[in-house]
């Protein structure tokens, strides 16, 4: 675990590939002695995550481009480069990018990095996958996400 000033150049951590997106890890909770993760998430148009709830975890999303409609307790809200959103631990929500979109989120307390490296597989690039051929195995991403606090509450339409 780190006790002290972590830094990281552009390109280290490790990088997942998982529901059509990459998610790279910026700072691990291994690194923050468990107080967050942050990650970098790249996705095209149309491949958000799915409707979720993090047990425990607050969210911080801040968009860096692109533009997206994010779901919160049911409530759509439009947003656009240097737009933030802070969820509070145990809220259903989910986003959906309108165009490619590449957004920073933080993570309190952290761990959800152990989640995308057991769910996702590493990424091959750091460049947004090819395409999935197939719809996700939501039965499967919901008995590994338990294990997290991530409730996957419903498959994507």
């Amino acid at each position: 675990m780190a006790q002290g000033v972590v830094t990281h150049s552009a390109g280290e951590g490790q990088a997942f590939w998982m529901l059509g997106g990459l998610y790279e890890v910026l700072l691990s909770s291994a690194e923050t002695n468990g107080a967050a993760t942050v990650m970098q998430v790249t996705l095209p148009p149309g491949m958000g995550p799915p409707p979720h709830v993090h047990g425990g975890v607050t969210e911080t999303v801040y968009v860096v481009e692109g533009t997206l409609t994010y779901r919160i307790d049911g409530k759509a809200v439009e947003g656009g480069p240097g737009s933030i959103f802070h969820i509070p631990a145990n809220t259903l929500e989910s986003f959906e990018p309108r165009t490619r979109v590449r957004v920073v989120i933080t993570y309190e307390p952290g761990g959800i990095e152990k989640f995308f490296a057991e769910a996702g597989e590493r990424a091959q690039r750091r460049e947004i996958p090819p395409a999935p051929t197939s719809a996700p195995d939501v039965a499967r991403l919901s008995k590994i996400a338990a294990k997290y606090r991530l409730e996957i509450s419903a498959p994507r339409a």
